[in-house]
């Protein structure tokens, strides 16, 4: 592939807390604002608690998943008495750090997650974008002390619905396992690792740095898959099996174990082989998820640098 030369990225806003019981965001917004990290070289850098309400609360939200927020509709849509908290904090965040889809918004928006579930670290992204694939890269390279990973949506940005949509480019940090409303040092430190390597990817890049094209593996999502249910009561009736557990990124292959019933029997999995993650996720019993299925798949991407003037 071609080289590519793209404009420098000098403005970038680290969130935490669009899930008030995700800890690991929180503090480490409130460290960054606590030390006055708001530059770092060429980086103007913005800490942003993304919704104190919740972090008060110690809760996901207070009235609706504020990550879910962020679609261009929801944007525009008037605001009235009976709006949800969450749909305001949005249009606000979109003012602050966007607007969204505008040459106002933001270079680079990191919005930092934590996950019950057993994933590691994890880069999540909607387009293909070269900027995010290039820190991707860097950072796996970079971290010794996790398995790093990319998640791939595909969804237009104008329907793609959290918070790094808001940016003009942009991802979340998903680290896990940490359960709702606990900090564990381990995961912290985790998060800050690839924060600081991100900030010192976009330093090296504006200060001239030539970055090698390359390949990645990525996770793209497929489909999501419920727990079995009572079809009478809608209640669940089984749990991940015990060998599914824990084994997010790991093949699921037709025949291999997905769920235990409360009688003890087991659910075989059926379909094509593919990658569960956000295995068990605490959060998504809500919306009828017991885990999503991707497949693997390589993305090539050409070498970059900043345009020179």
């Amino acid at each position: 592939m071609e080289h590519v030369s793209l404009p420098p990225l000098s403005r970038v806003a680290i969130c935490g807390g669009t899930h008030g019981n995700e800890m690991s965001g929180v503090y480490l917004v409130r460290e960054m604002q606590k030390q006055k990290v708001d530059q770092a070289g060429s980086v103007s850098i913005t800490t942003v608690l993304s919704n104190p309400r919740a972090v008060d609360a110690c809760r996901r939200y207070t009235d609706t998943d504020l990550n879910r927020c962020f679609t261009k509709g929801l944007l525009s849509a008037p605001i009235t008495d009976s709006t949800p908290y969450e749909l305001k904090r949005a249009q606000e965040l979109n003012s602050q750090l966007g607007p969204k889809g505008s040459k106002e918004a933001v270079d680079l928006l990191c919005d930092v997650h934590n996950t019950t579930a057993n994933m590691g670290l994890c880069l999540i992204f909607y387009s293909i974008d070269w900027i995010t694939l290039h820190i991707y890269k860097y950072i796996q390279s970079k971290m010794t002390s996790t398995p790093v990973r990319v998640i791939q949506l595909d969804i237009p940005i104008s329907e793609a619905y959290s918070l790094e949509s808001v940016g003009k480019h942009g991802f979340a940090i998903e680290v896990g396992p940490q359960p709702n409303g606990v900090l564990r040092a381990d995961i912290f430190n985790m998060v800050k690792e690839a924060v600081d390597l991100t900030i010192e990817w976009l330093q090296g890049f504006n200060s001239g740095s030539t970055f090698e094209g390359g390949e990645v593996e990525a996770y793209n999502l497929v489909k999501s898959v419920d727990y079995p249910r009572d079809p009478t009561s809608n209640e669940i009736t089984a749990a991940i099996h015990p060998q599914l557990q824990d084994n997010d990124f790991k093949l699921l292959r037709p025949g291999d174990p997905m769920f235990q019933s409360f009688s003890g029997e087991m659910v075989e999995y059926e379909g094509e082989e593919l990658y569960p993650f956000f295995v068990n996720e605490c959060a998504y019993y809500e919306k009828k998820i017991a885990f999503h299925l991707a497949k693997k798949i390589t993305l090539t991407f050409p070498p970059i640098s900043v345009k020179k003037d």
